[in-house]
């Protein structure tokens, strides 16, 4: 089947890493996306043609047949030359998987911490992967930090319990992750790779917390428990999910303060800015939606209702068209990838992949 496909598409698609646009604002374009299916330890590769969506190829990324490696965080290398996969579940550690776009087939690997889970990778090569660990002790975790080209993991970044929503800047001068269970936002020297600030989050309690202070666990349930941070796309701001308590706070990045908050639905969990820097887009895990928001006014412009419940993560076209949100569905559901037309704030399109769809990352958009 993979032969197939891609000799397809090398015959109506640039190289690998080609992001061709519209000619026009509404001229048809090809979306190719990857969405991770976490128990079912499968890749699915995903084109939407401005109608509809299909399923082109579904890779097996796990180890062993018999058992599940569960794949969880998907990233594309700026180049689009590679993805890469986190497997959650190994022994003693997760890990990461690189595949080549071209053939969808592995090209080296690297152990990482306990649960990898959310990733991306700077235009300098260096993967930044949040250690989740989600079935140890809450204790303080790690960020892990990979060269790509070599797959070595070169540091493991302390920073507090149950780190996730793994992100740089446009620039990659900073990472930025979230603590579940510390109410912390930890920022980190993406070039010194070392923890460079912190951010106390508790809901009245916000204030700079000592960069070298790695947190214990705070006495009660967490109120804000952060799930995902996501950084403007200028750099001067950063979103977080307060997924206890329904809110996303507006991060200033100069004075290191709350300053917005905005009222979202039930369960915010995970994050995503659109290219244009316009619009934040929010997945309400506990309330079967996704919200679209406008960052000048504030406002949320669109709600969304999504195919099945426990939306998941979001990857947004380079052209601020599209939304595409991994549904992970319960039972024996299929995932489900929905794409929203973020210009119209509606559902366009839906398309079943692998049982629980987690991890999502755009590969490339190309013109027709």
């Amino acid at each position: 089947m993979a032969t197939a496909v891609w000799g397809l598409l090398a015959a109506v698609s640039p190289g690998p890493g080609a992001a061709a646009q519209d000619s026009t604002p509404d001229g048809p374009s090809s979306y190719y996306v990857y969405v991770a299916a976490e128990s079912e330890d499968r890749v699915d590769l995903i084109r939407f043609d401005g109608t509809g969506a299909s399923v082109l190829d579904s890779v097996f990324v796990g180890r062993f047949p018999t058992e599940i490696d569960g794949p969880h965080g998907l990233a594309v290398d700026p180049s689009g030359e590679r993805w890469y996969v986190t497997l959650a579940h190994g022994n003693p550690f997760g890990s990461v998987v690189a595949y080549s776009t071209a053939t969808n087939r592995p090209a080296g690997s690297a152990e990482l911490g306990l649960f990898p889970a959310t990733m991306q990778v700077t235009p300098a090569g260096l993967l930044f992967a949040a250690n989740f660990n989600l079935h140890g002790e809450h204790e303080p975790s790690s960020v892990s930090v990979v060269d790509v080209g070599s797959m070595i993991e070169v540091a493991q970044i302390s920073t507090c319990t149950m780190p996730h929503g793994s992100r740089l800047t446009a620039d990659g001068s900073r990472h930025y992750s979230a603590c579940m269970m510390d109410e912390m936002l930890v920022e980190v020297d993406a070039h010194r790779l070392e923890v460079a600030r912190r951010l106390h989050l508790s809901p009245g309690e916000e204030q700079a917390w000592p960069h070298d202070w790695l947190p214990t666990r705070p006495a009660g349930a967490p109120i804000c428990s952060p799930t995902w941070a996501h950084p403007s796309v200028d750099g001067r701001r950063v979103y977080v999910a307060c997924n206890r308590n329904a809110q996303v706070l507006e991060i200033d990045v100069e004075s290191w303060q709350v300053s917005r908050r905005f009222e979202t639905g039930e369960g915010p969990y995970n994050l995503d800015v659109t290219p244009d820097g316009t619009r934040l887009v929010v997945t309400y895990k506990s309330g079967q939606a996704t919200g679209v928001w406008d960052l000048a006014s504030g406002e949320e412009v669109a709600r969304i209702a999504n195919t099945r419940t426990l939306p998941h993560g979001i990857a947004i076209s380079p052209d601020s068209r599209y939304a595409f949100v991994s549904v992970e569905g319960v039972g024996g559901q299929p995932g489900t990838v929905d794409v929203i037309d973020l210009r119209k704030g509606v559902r366009a399109a839906s398309v079943d992949v692998g049982k629980q769809a987690g991890g999502i990352a755009l590969w490339k958009v190309v013109s027709r």
